[in-house]
């Protein structure tokens, strides 16, 4: 889950951990909440907050060992009351857990397409178990982090694209087809208005300018768009109808035909496809 180095935009995963944790802390107030990547079937506990010893800095934990090794195993949340007492886990972390003083624990993984790529700890010191609730605001926080794993590894495979696109144009051979760069494009610029990331936004956005670059090589002049307005080109490009174009770009057909009425009008065409060539031949679109 690290950062691929072929993943050209892709931030350190542990960023959106810590941003995971902190945003569960304001929300729920669990005192102390720790957690970490998977990798390799092992966890790397790397995110703390509340913690007063060093001892589960740089934990590592292994599958079937402790709560996080049962997580990993099952790919379920798992939480005990008493941790000292309990029996339904190993204690091979009993030194750092323990002198950390945690007695309530709960872990949730992080499942991305079946795999358990992180794993959120919330634990309590006081006699008092942690409740559903907080149990529950964890298990919200996995799947939020979830979610935007899925973004990241949605845009690493369209930069892989693109990638190989522009390595075969260096290397004189053919590369990837003109559609299946549209294609791309659009995805992109889809899916960078599902991305919270102001900066990852607007890489991903520049990633899909580069796409259509090569098209605005005889245009001195490029007509300023609205972002919807391209978005919505983008889909049009693809022979998208304006409800199918609403529907991947989770807009209403209406308000898809306003985008497109206002884009036909600065482009000063009359045609949803007299404004794709002309967006094309300014290098707004691939």
């Amino acid at each position: 889950m690290h950062s691929h180095p072929d993943a050209l935009l892709r931030p350190d995963d542990d960023d959106a951990l810590r941003q995971a944790l902190r945003r569960l802390h304001d929300h729920s107030g669990i005192p102390v909440l720790f957690g970490g990547q998977v990798e390799n079937t092992l966890l790397s506990l790397s995110q703390y907050i509340g913690v007063r010893t060093a001892g589960l800095r740089g934990l590592r934990v292994r599958a079937e060992t402790g709560l996080g090794g049962r997580v990993l195993t099952t790919g379920r949340p798992a939480k005990v009351t008493d941790y000292r007492s309990a029996r339904s886990i190993t204690h091979d972390y009993d030194r750092p857990v323990l002198t950390e003083g945690i007695r309530s624990v709960v872990a949730v993984p992080v499942v991305v397409a079946g795999a358990v790529r992180a794993v959120l700890y919330g634990a309590n010191r006081g006699p008092a178990p942690l409740g559903g609730r907080a149990a529950d605001a964890v298990a919200d926080a996995s799947r939020r982090l979830a979610a935007e794993l899925v973004i990241r590894d949605e845009v690493d495979h369209r930069l892989r694209l693109l990638g190989a696109a522009q390595g075969s144009a260096a290397d004189g051979q053919r590369g990837v087809a003109p559609e299946e760069l549209r294609q791309v494009h659009a995805e992109l610029r889809r899916i960078a208005q599902q991305v919270p990331d102001d900066d990852l936004r607007g890489q991903l956005l520049d990633a899909a300018a580069r796409l259509a670059r090569p098209s605005a090589a005889h245009s001195a002049r490029r007509t300023p768009l609205a972002p919807r307005e391209l978005d919505v080109l983008a889909q049009v490009a693809l022979g998208c109808s304006n409800a199918e174009a609403g529907r991947r770009l989770a807009l209403l057909p209406e308000t898809v035909k306003s985008y497109l009425r206002s884009a036909m009008r600065k482009l000063g065409t009359s045609t949803r496809f007299e404004a794709v060539v002309a967006a094309r031949r300014q290098g707004l679109l691939p």
